[in-house]
């Protein structure tokens, strides 16, 4: 069933659109969740958090592509469960590895000014992301919004664990220095 014929289903408040986004999404979802909270059952029930906010998000929104809507709802909610965690305990999984890689370049808080900043800073970071190469992009994405592990990463571009560091370290540099080169202090 197509994208459109779904989010159509969920404005007409019917409930067979959970089924459905379920059906063609569930994958997709798991490894979002899968990849932040490192646990298979926690993913699922992320998964269940996630329809239910669709249902809720459906309307008033009306998502142009809803695989991108579930994706960020999935990301936002097992990320949230993860700094719950991780606030209770330390603990493993590849979340920690990317908070830790971009800590430089990311802080928490809630005030209208910090808003400000993080939209403003979200803005250059896509800007500077539409410069680099389509590969350099994919990976940069595959690690820091899917929380794709360094292996995963390699596998799927055909590339050593070692270059793809490489790749990522050498990236997160030069959107350092892009970042600096704009105001923000990293």
């Amino acid at each position: 069933m197509e994208d459109n014929e779904i989010v159509r289903l969920f404005l007409e408040r019917n409930e067979s659109a959970i089924e459905k986004t379920s059906k063609k999404y569930k994958n997709y979802c798991l490894k979002i969740a899968g990849n932040i909270l490192g646990s298979k059952e926690e993913a699922e029930e992320c998964l269940n958090d996630a329809l239910l906010k669709v249902w809720e998000l459906i309307p008033p929104n009306k998502p142009q592509l809803l695989s991108t809507f579930l994706g960020k709802i999935t990301r936002n909610l097992a990320i949230n469960r993860r700094k719950h965690e991780l606030a209770e305990k330390r603990g493993s999984g590849e979340i920690a590895l990317v908070y830790d890689e971009l800590s430089e370049m990311i802080s928490g808080g809630d005030s209208i000014e910090q808003q400000t900043e993080r939209r403003e800073l979200i803005a250059e970071i896509n800007a500077f992301l539409k410069t680099l190469p389509q590969r350099t992009r994919d990976i940069f994405v595959c690690r820091y919004w899917y929380c794709d592990s360094v292996r995963e990463i390699a596998s799927e571009f055909s590339m050593t664990e070692n270059n793809v560091s490489v790749e990522l370290h050498r990236t997160r540099k030069k959107l350092a220095e892009h970042l600096q080169k704009r105001g923000f202090e990293i």
